[in-house]
């Protein structure tokens, strides 16, 4: 352990969902805490943009454009990545598409699979695909990027509160299975974020404070630094007696 239990220097990390919002933030800083990161985004240029400015700011990064939900592509994308960087020490699963408003009622059988197959699908493919580097590598980090609504539900969001309640899980499952191999899995779960993806939901930014930011107690929205702040702990030796865990960065959201 070094003298900085925050510092991840010497580490390579690899973020899926790192092209925007709280991945890209979550890879800026893994990069300003001394890793080598691998940016991996759906929107290829997006990616590329992410691990620009971190090569911008002195730091080393990869980029590959990758549909997380899509086996082949992660298989690819994997491959990409391990070939730079042989040994992995920190993952994160932070790629979630835009699921749309609704309850089973309103869900096509299509809507419901792809939000499952990028929001699980791809933690559990991503997981898979860089697992044994890790393991190789003498153990790491595994962040699953879950949500307040993991735990705790919302009207016409079935889809999106199915897929992070399954996250969280998963990582407990996760850190049952390779706690010997000094694998430990987390979930780090946001409240509400001013991101792209409120600007779906409410429109603009304005509307997403005014009606989202009252419901956590701090009284306003996240901002993604303040999330890849913690993505940083859990990555790092500072929380090296932490897995199976669902860390909660959620502005008091789920006290009331």
């Amino acid at each position: 352990m070094t003298s900085n239990p925050f510092s991840l220097k010497g580490k390579n990390a690899v973020v899926t969902g790192a092209g925007a919002g709280i991945g890209r933030a979550i890879a800026l800083a893994f990069a300003n805490a001394g890793a080598q990161v691998a940016c991996i985004d759906l929107d290829g240029k997006a990616a590329d943009a992410t691990a620009r400015e971190i090569t911008k700011r002195g730091g080393q990064a990869i980029a590959a454009a990758c549909d997380v939900g899509i086996e082949s592509d992660v298989e690819a994308a994997a491959a990409k990545v391990l070939a730079a960087f042989p040994a992995i020490h920190v993952l994160v699963n932070g790629a979630a598409g835009h699921d749309p408003n609704g309850s089973v009622l309103e869900y096509s059988l299509a809507d419901w699979n792809r939000v499952m197959a990028v929001n699980v699908g791809g933690a559990f493919l991503a997981s898979r695909a860089f697992l044994p580097a890790m393991i190789t590598a003498g153990g790491g980090s595994i962040i699953h990027i879950a949500s307040q609504m993991g735990s705790v539900a919302a009207p016409r969001r079935a889809a999106y509160c199915t897929s992070k309640g399954a996250l969280i899980q998963l990582a407990r499952a996760m850190a049952t299975d390779h706690a010997a191999q000094n694998i430990r899995v987390n979930t780090l779960s946001p409240g509400a974020v001013e991101t792209d993806r409120l600007l779906k939901r409410f429109g603009d930014m304005e509307t997403a404070r005014r009606v989202s930011g009252p419901k956590h107690l701090l009284g306003r929205l996240g901002q993604p630094d303040e999330i890849a702040t913690a993505a940083v702990f859990l990555a790092s030796d500072a929380s090296r007696f932490m897995t199976g865990a669902d860390l909660l960065v959620d502005g008091g959201y789920n006290a009331t």
